[in-house]
């Protein structure tokens, strides 16, 4: 199975709306569940979002086995029908980054998101190579996470760009408002620019001041239906809006979400989870929350009304 997108009609998708990221969904003895994830696509895939991310961050990348990256890219194409882009992820060492890019591709997914690789420490030419050797590997079109330890510098960046017709995209999870300027100065509109910071929502502002209007959310998971309120509220310059959602919403979740490392996970499991929508548990080395914090982020949500 190959796509119908190409990576210029990709990265058209991705210059404005709200992007997501779905949970990956376990069942009670830990292992994928297909069906459970199936109607997750499905769902999530009715509320207008522009693309919806698979095995990502949020989908537990990391924890999943070759078989079980493969299951969860093959089930979400299966189940958009075309009708919403797939960006899987991709990620690790360089030839492992490579040979799920050669999975995802004959899944048929639509384009690719680079994860930073995990552990290793690298140079800006050492990122460089990865990043162009993913890219040159797949015709799909590749989005890249800079954050953590694959943090690009414009001038790197640019020369990737330069040299990787299918690079389109630049995902900041860092927030280093200078660097992201000099990028967006150096490439202009070569590539799609996505706030893909934790609880992106909180920086939809400052991001939208520098020009960069889509991000991709978590708490769409969720709370679908607010979250594309906020949205529609970011995109309207609805001050009003966006800063009752922030009061009420974002900024006690933030707080709750910064609890524990890894909570930026296991909340949205719990959120999923109290709306009827569950995933099941985070895998190790994630912990899920505790009963008292589940009850905390069950009164947030109630707040907010039915999300069906």
């Amino acid at each position: 199975m190959e796509t119908t997108r190409n990576p210029e009609a990709l990265k058209s998708c991705l210059a404005s709306g709200l992007l997501s990221f779905p949970l990956t969904d376990f069942d009670v003895a830990g292992e994928f569940d297909a069906t459970s994830f199936a109607n997750r696509i499905e769902w999530l895939g009715s509320y207008g979002a522009q693309a919806l991310f698979a095995a990502g961050g949020a989908g537990e990348f990391f924890s999943l086995t070759a078989p079980e990256y493969c299951a969860v890219v093959a089930q979400a194409v299966a189940s958009s029908r075309n009708a919403v882009p797939i960006i899987a992820a991709t990620g690790y060492g360089t030839k492992m980054a490579i040979a799920l890019a050669s999975e995802a591709q004959q899944l048929g997914a639509d384009g690719l998101l680079l994860l930073p690789p995990y552990l290793t420490e690298s140079s800006q030419q050492g990122l460089k190579d990865h990043i162009t050797a993913v890219c040159r590997s797949t015709r799909l079109g590749v989005v890249v996470y800079n954050r953590a330890n694959m943090r690009l510098k414009a001038e790197t960046l640019q020369q990737i760009a330069d040299d990787c017709p299918n690079l389109i995209g630049f995902k900041d999870g860092v927030g280093d408002i200078e660097e992201i300027l000099k990028i967006k100065a150096l490439l202009g509109d070569r590539l799609a620019y996505i706030n893909g910071m934790p609880t992106a929502e909180i920086f939809a502002g400052a991001y939208g001041g520098m020009g960069i209007s889509v991000y991709s959310s978590a708490i769409f998971n969720f709370i679908p239906r607010s979250a594309m309120d906020f949205n529609r509220a970011i995109l309207a310059d609805d001050h009003a809006a966006v800063q009752q959602f922030t009061r009420d919403f974002l900024v006690p979740y933030g707080l709750l979400r910064s609890r524990q490392p890894g909570y930026a996970v296991s909340m949205i499991k719990a959120g999923a989870d109290i709306v009827g929508r569950s995933a099941g548990r985070v895998r190790p080395p994630l912990s899920d929350v505790t009963p008292f914090e589940y009850a905390e982020l069950a009164t947030l949500i109630e707040r907010l009304g039915p999300q069906d």
